[in-house]
Order: structure tokens, then sequence, then C-alpha cells
């Protein structure tokens, strides 16, 4: 039996760190080496002391901690965990449900099931639209890129999943040129390459042109053919103009894929559900639950209109399995794996806290604190803000005093050395990036929990490590 004072001293230490959230450095102050000397050693003979284990191993662990949960994270779109949807996965973890069949846990799957019918109706997808619910976004294009995949071939004769690639007609999968990375790791996964895609050219924030597309499709010769458009440019926020590249993808007989992952939660607000028009035209579309759902890791969706390919792509079965014959759902035929953690609780709690007006506010307030952000650093002299805010994605570039607007290299290493500078000094953390071939600062404000005050604190250590940088001599 489990030891009950061994949880609820697990749920004080977690409590603990998460009172520390608000005021606490960003980013570990820790060396590498101190953290291997105090986790590491040789494995002990005997076990040891579950009590003395959790301990030891919050107080090695806690100095190397990264408050990615905390209100002046923004070095990438990972949200933090709302209260219900912590609560509801440390549930998860005690119940220690296995999600892949309807007879290891009716409880997950028909979480599962309620969630996934909440989600449809919040983005304004299509009745009937079949959900995944998977680790991550990575997972989840894979998945409906693997829908895709038999669907395209399934209408040229070929079963791919019996009969493989070998010898199989060509696929023609065409991107924008800044699709995101997990989009070429699951076409590498499914066997159809990262360099055999055909690239359209984007615009200067990262939009796929549709003029360009409508010229890539004309060029390719006949076959099956797979677009992958993107809601929510991981640089910039921007969305690709998903009405039209849906008429030109219906007119090419290809399948749409659209690329959400945190930008297809803009179809949960009135005020932001206009970048998405279009979007329900679609074949499939993915997303993910922890970046701003803002539920824990692990809980990516993948959702296909047509349940058929994307069934026939995932199941697999085994002469074990208790499969069920009338309408319960076995979870294993709609994602990669077959034993897999019960994601759907989290989901289920974080929905239903928040409600759909809650959604919304959320995503509205991110949003607003974006231009917030973008207002204040904006103001002061040799800052750029280079994208149009037009969702929770801020992109800034930084020039050194006395340079001119030619000057690159010298914005680009400036432009470093602050992103540097903020990292270090912990009171926020950004990330940076390579924007159309300038270095800039990447700022994502994604968390439920993050305030007007967290911005400008932010903010003024942002430009406070700008004017240390500039004050130092060459």
């Amino acid at each position: 039996m489990s030891d009950p004072r061994l949880l609820r001293r697990a749920a004080d230490l977690a409590a603990e760190f998460l009172d520390t959230l608000p005021s606490r450095r960003v980013f570990p102050d820790v060396e590498l080496e101190s953290l291997r000397a105090a986790m590491g050693g040789p494995l002990p003979d005997q076990g040891q002391d579950p009590a003395a284990v959790v301990e030891d191993l919050a107080a090695a662990s806690e100095p190397g901690v990264v408050a990615t949960a905390g209100p002046r994270y923004f070095g990438f779109v990972v949200g933090g965990s709302q209260p219900a949807a912590l609560a509801a996965d440390w549930l998860a973890s005690a119940w220690d449900q296995n999600a892949g069949l309807y007879v290891l846990s009716p409880a997950a799957a028909v979480t599962e099931e309620v969630a996934a019918a909440w989600l449809i109706e919040l983005f304004g997808l299509p009745e009937g639209t079949s959900v995944g619910f998977t680790t991550g976004a990575t997972m989840a294009n894979f998945t409906c890129l693997a829908a895709a995949r038999h669907a395209v071939l399934q209408r040229d004769g070929w079963n791919v999943e019996e009969q493989g690639l070998f010898g199989a007609p060509e696929i023609h999968v065409v991107v924008g040129d800044e699709a995101h990375v997990t989009i070429f790791a699951s076409l590498q996964m499914l066997g159809l390459g990262r360099s055999r895609v055909h690239r359209v050219p984007t615009d200067d924030q990262g939009r796929m042109r549709a003029d360009a597309l409508r010229s890539t499709l004309a060029g390719l010769p006949s076959g099956p053919t797979v677009v992958c458009a993107q809601a929510g440019n991981v640089n910039t926020g921007a969305f690709d103009p998903l009405e039209e590249i849906g008429v030109l993808a219906r007119g090419r007989g290809a399948w749409l894929h659209v690329d959400g992952a945190f930008g297809l939660w803009a179809g949960a607000s009135p005020a932001f559900r206009a970048l998405l028009v279009g979007v329900a035209e679609a074949d499939s579309w993915t997303t993910d639950s922890h970046k701003w759902l803002n539920v824990p890791h692990d809980s990516g969706l993948a959702f296909v209109r047509d349940p058929a390919p994307h069934h026939d792509a995932m199941t697999l079965g085994a002469a074990y399995y208790v499969e069920t014959a009338g309408a319960e759902r076995d979870s294993y035929n709609w994602v990669p794996e077959s034993s897999r953690r019960a994601r759907g609780f989290a989901v289920y709690a974080a929905l239903r806290a928040l409600g759909r007006s809650g959604v919304a506010e959320l995503i509205e307030r991110c949003s607003r604190l974006a231009r917030r952000m973008a207002d204040r650093l904006r103001k002061e002299p040799g800052v750029e803000i280079l994208n149009d805010v037009v969702l929770n994605q801020v992109l800034v570039r930084f020039s050194p005093p006395g340079s001119g607007p030619g000057d690159a290299a010298a914005a680009d290493d400036y432009t470093r050395a602050v992103i540097a500078a903020v990292q270090r000094d912990g009171t926020c953390w950004l990330s940076g990036t390579t924007w159309h071939g300038v270095a800039a600062v990447r700022v994502s404000v994604s968390n439920w929990s993050t305030t007007e005050a967290d911005i400008d604190v932010s903010a003024e250590a942002i430009l406070r490590c700008a004017r240390e940088v500039a004050s130092v001599p060459a």
C-alpha cells in the first residue's frame, strides 16, 4: 500500500515551489557540475526509504528547476499549469490509468470523448471530426499527416499501411517556407522526407503567399498532394491566408493540414476568430493544450475531419486486446501509441474550470499583454519591433547607440548580447531567434498567471540589460 504521508509530503513540496513562482528567479543560477554532484553517484545496492528519496530529490533538483510555469517566462510558448489542470494531472498519476483501451479505463475513455467534443465545438471544427490525444504537437502533426498519407494514396488504390511506400505513387508535399520544424520531423518519420517538400515563399510576416502557392501547385505533376498551412508563425504569430489556401487545395484535390500548435486557440476567442477564416475547410488540424490551455505537458491534440483515414492510419490491434464492439472509445485507434498516460483528465478539468468565456479571456489577455510588452519596448531608442503583434508573439531587435540603419552586423551582435544579459539577469527569460536573416529576441506570452506588472517589470529589466550592454567598452 502507498503511504499517504509520502504523497502529502510530495504535495507540500510542490505547493512550496508553486508559492515561489511569482517572485523566483526565472532561470536558475546553478552550475551543471553542482547538479551532477547533488544528484549523481552510483546506483545504491539496496533500496532506500521512499520518504528520504523524495526529500533528497526535491532538495537536489530544486536549484536546477526553471520557472517555465511562472508568469515571466517568455522564451517559448509553454504556458503554465492552471490549478484545476494541475490537480487533475496529480489525480491521473495517482489513478495510474492506461488510456489505450476502454476496458483499461472507462473513465479515461469517456473523459477524452467529452473533452474532444468540447474542443471541436470551441474551435468551430466540423461535427464528426475525430480527435487523438498525443504527447505534443510533434506527434499530433505526425498523426494528422499519417492520416493524410493514407487518404491521398488510397484514392490511387494504394494501401500504405499494408504495402508500405515501396512502389507507391509519389506524394507531393507542399509547405510554407516558414513551416515549423515539427512538420519536417513528422515527414521524416513518415518516410516522406524533409528535403523533398515543395516550399512556398512567404511574406514579410512569415505567411504563405497564396499567389505563390497557386504557381507551385500549377507546376506540380498530377498525383497525390498534401498541403501544410500554418495558424500562428512560431516567430511572428502570423496566420497563413487559410481561406485562399483552402480554395487552392480543394481545386487540386489535395489534403489540407493546418498546424495550429498555439494559433488554433485563437478560434476560441471572438476577438481573434477572424484570423482563422477558412480553417474549418481543412482536412486536419493540430494544436497543443499545454501551450495555451495551460495544462501540464504531454498534451497534444490531433483533429481529422474524416475519421476513417485517421483510424486506419493509427489502429494496430492484437489478439489479446479486449476491443469494444459498441460505441465505446478505444483511444489507441487515434494516436501512435497503445499504452499511454490518461491525458484527457487535465484537459477536461481545464476546460470545465475556465468555461468558454474563460478560454477566450485567457487568449485575449495574453495577447493584450504581448502588445503591452511591444509598446513598452518600442518607446526606447534603438529598439525595433519587427512583427505585427497579431496574437501573443513579439519580435524585438536592438541596435547599439551610435550605429546606423545599415549596420546589421552590429545590431546582430548587440541583440544577441542583450539576450544573454537578460537570461543572466533572471527577472524574466527570453529566447533568441534568427528572423529573415537577422538576430532577434522572441517574446511569447502564454501563461495564465502573467499580469501587467509582470510585463512592466520584465520590460524594464530588458531595457536595463540593454543599457548595461551598451555601457561595456567594446
